[in-house]
């Protein structure tokens, strides 16, 4: 895959994507939404309901390079949060660094319902009903990232806003404070202050990555099919109106001691990773060249075209091959 940005306006990046198969992609990214406002290419049918599954997949990848090519070369927020790879890296570290109680909070329920499967425990979901059986139910969790600007270089001035605002967090993380502690005051005063942080992060350009850490996670629930062969999806409780910036989604399967089950997140998410770079055309970094299980999308393209390897399974000898 190659990219060639040639140039942009206030509200639209444009650009030429040469795809695996040589095909030009002559394509517009909204700056703001990332949205492909324009794309046409000369080595598929227009229509896409003529296209092969692999024609579609080519036309899918070129977008997504797209995307992210105008992310990394301009800085534009293009990509979609799940299936962005600096991000979904983002929470898999800071998933290996909570502490065990941290974990249970986060992901306890998750851990808790996969186990009652093997386990004499206790649901704390019911499988759907009109599933077509237990083994149909993918489990789902979405993840939020946050914030810790302690953690940042903006820290002085994070505190002097802070001080501005009527509170002190010099001497304990953000993510420590709980909501049920928290007046209605102190609540505009701690929104005011993410306001004001926010413009300065963007004014003095600063690199927060190092602040960023779990903010929250939705509750536990399901996708599935039923006798029919439909998906369904059942609702969650989501702690922001917000996009998540990772998908969680796990078969039904035994996932061992708790450390045991963050070692498998772990190796998800890194799958997941895998699967951004692949399905944009490129090869991951080599720490996500990997096999194994990531999202339940990619694992189907694996499976059925015919131009990937199948990445998901232990034992395949395509993948990686390279030279």
């Amino acid at each position: 895959m190659n990219g060639d940005i040639d140039g942009e306006d206030e509200e639209y990046v444009k650009i030429y994507v040469t795809d695996n198969t040589e095909t030009e992609h002559d394509l517009t990214v909204d700056k703001e939404s990332g949205e492909i406002a324009y794309h046409t290419q000369d080595g598929y049918p227009d229509d896409p309901t003529e296209r092969t599954l692999a024609e579609s997949e080519r036309v899918h990848q070129a977008r997504k390079f797209a995307q992210y090519c105008v992310f990394t070369e301009r800085g534009y927020d293009t990509v979609p949060p799940t299936i962005h790879p600096e991000r979904l890296n983002a929470v898999r570290v800071s998933i290996a660094t909570l502490s065990e109680d941290r974990l249970d909070d986060y992901f306890g329920d998750f851990y808790r319902q996969l186990r009652s499967h093997h386990h004499d425990t206790d649901r704390v979901i019911d499988v759907p009903a009109d599933a077509t059986d237990a083994d149909s139910v993918l489990y789902r969790k979405n993840v939020y990232l946050g914030i810790d600007p302690v953690e940042t270089e903006l820290r002085e001035g994070a505190q002097e806003l802070a001080a501005r605002h009527g509170f002190d967090f010099s001497d304990r993380s953000i993510s420590e404070r709980s909501l049920d502690t928290v007046s209605d005051e102190e609540l505009d005063s701690w929104t005011a202050f993410s306001q004001d942080l926010g413009e300065l992060a963007v004014e003095t350009d600063a690199d927060l990555s190092e602040g960023l850490q779990i903010d929250s996670v939705s509750s536990l629930y399901t996708a599935y099919l039923d006798d029919r062969g439909e998906e369904h999806v059942t609702d969650a409780d989501e702690p922001f109106e917000r996009e998540p910036d990772a998908l969680l989604e796990l078969p039904m399967m035994d996932p061992g001691s708790l450390e045991a089950f963050r070692d498998y997140l772990n190796h998800n998410l890194s799958c997941q990773i895998r699967d951004c770079f692949v399905r944009m055309g490129l090869e991951p970094p080599e720490p996500f060249r990997i096999l194994g299980y990531g999202r339940f999308e990619a694992a189907e393209q694996y499976r059925h075209l015919e131009m990937y390897p199948n990445y998901i399974d232990p034992e395949e000898e395509r993948a990686f091959a390279y030279g």
